[in-house]
C-alpha cells in the first residue's frame, strides 16, 4: 500500500484508504463510490504504479512506506513482512482474537498461514484450518500452528466445525482467500458459469461458508481480496446472527514495524512460506507454479 501519511485516514492508521496516493481515483470512485489507497502493481484502478517484480522501483511517500530491517535477520526472513505477514496478522488483528478463542481460518497460502501464525501469538485456544490441498494443511499444523486440519476436499465444512465446537461454531471466522475460491459441488460451478458470462465478478464461496459457519455474535474476518460484484451472499443469516464483518485491504504501514520486531525476536519466521526462488526472467515459470499449485508451491520469490 501506498500512503501519504498526512490524511485523515493515515492519521487513524487506516492506511490502504489513504485519500491522497491514488492518482487515477475516478476509476474506483465509479467502482466503489470512494477511492482507496494506490497499491504497487496493482492495476490503474489502484494507480497504475508499477513495481511489484522490477530490481528498481520508485518509491513514492517513502518515509511513510519503507522500514529500516533489524541487524542480523536473511532477506528471506523479512520479504514477507511486506506482504502475507501483514495481511495475516490484520486478519487476526481487527477480529479482536483474545486467548481462549476458536479460530476457523480459510486458506493455508501465504496469507492463510500468517493469519494461523498470528491468531497463535494473540492466543487463540484453537485454530482450525481449512483447505484443499494436504501439503499446505500439514504446513499450517507444523509451522504455524494449526490444532485441527480440514480438507474440504473430504468433509463437509459446516458439520466438522459444528462438531469441533459442540455445535456452537468458531469465535472468528478469517477469510483469507477471496475471490478465486475453489470449492466442491453445484455453488462451486455456479459461481464458474456466471464468471463466465461476465454475471459475477468474484467466487465468494469461502466467504458464504464463514457466514453460515460462525457462531452467533462472531466475527468474520476477510482479508481475502474481492474485486466487484458477489451472488448469493446469506445476509439473512449475517443479520440475524448478529455478525461482525471486519475487511480490508491491510494497513500495512501500522503493522511492519511490529512483525519486524516479531522476527527479530524468533517468534515467527515467515521464510518457510518461501517454496521456490527463480530469477526475474523466470517470472512466468514460477506465476504458473503458484497458479496451478504445482510442486507445492506456496510462495516463488524472484533473485534479480
Amino acid at each position: 500500500m501506498i500512503a501519504c501519511g498526512e490524511c485523515q485516514h493515515c492519521q487513524e492508521q487506516t492506511y490502504s484508504l489513504c485519500d491522497n496516493t491514488n492518482p487515477n481515483a475516478h476509476l474506483l470512485e465509479k467502482m466503489y463510490g470512494d477511492s482507496v489507497a494506490a497499491i504497487f502493481g496493482y492495476s490503474h484502478a489502484f494507480g497504475g504504479y508499477a513495481g511489484s517484480h522490477a530490481e528498481y522501483i520508485r518509491v513514492p511517500f517513502a518515509d511513510q512506506g519503507a522500514f529500516l530491517v533489524p541487524e542480523g535477520l536473511s532477506d528471506e526472513s523479512v520479504v514477507f513482512c511486506s506482504d502475507a505477514f501483514p495481511t495475516g496478522f490484520m486478519a487476526a488483528d481487527m477480529a479482536g482474537i483474545k486467548p481462549g478463542m476458536v479460530v476457523a481460518v480459510w486458506g493455508c497460502g501465504g496469507v492463510g498461514q500468517m493469519a494461523i501464525q498470528s491468531a497463535r501469538i494473540l492466543g487463540a485456544e484453537r485454530i482450525i484450518a481449512i483447505d484443499g490441498h494436504p501439503e499446505r494443511l500439514r504446513i499450517a499444523q507444523a509451522h504455524a500452528g494449526a490444532t485441527h486440519l480440514l480438507n474440504y476436499r473430504e468433509v463437509n465444512i459446516q458439520e466438522a466445525l459444528k462438531e469441533l465446537t459442540g455445535g456452537r461454531g468458531p469465535d472468528v471466522c478469517i477469510d483469507a482467500v477471496g475471490m478465486e475460491a475453489f470449492g466442491e459441488g453445484p455453488g462451486y460451478y455456479y459461481d464458474r458459469v456466471k464468471q463466465w458470462v461476465r454475471l459475477e465478478n468474484d467466487r465468494p464461496i469461502v466467504l458464504r461458508e464463514a457466514i453460515m459457519a460462525c457462531r452467533k455474535g462472531g466475527t468474520v474476518s476477510i482479508v481475502g481480496v474481492y474485486s466487484g460484484f458477489v451472488d448469493k451472499i446469506p445476509m439473512g443469516a449475517a443479520m440475524n446472527k448478529a455478525l461482525t464483518f471486519k475487511m480490508g485491504q491491510m494497513h500495512a504501514q501500522k503493522y511492519i514495524p511490529r512483525l519486524l520486531e516479531y522476527v527479530r525476536d524468533g517468534k515467527v519466521d515467515p521464510s518457510y512460506l518461501i517454496t521456490h526462488q527463480v530469477g526475474l526472467e523466470e517470472g512466468q515459470k514460477a506465476y504458473d507454479l503458484f497458479y496451478e499449485k504445482r510442486d507445492h508451491c506456496m510462495r516463488a520469490v524472484f533473485t534479480p
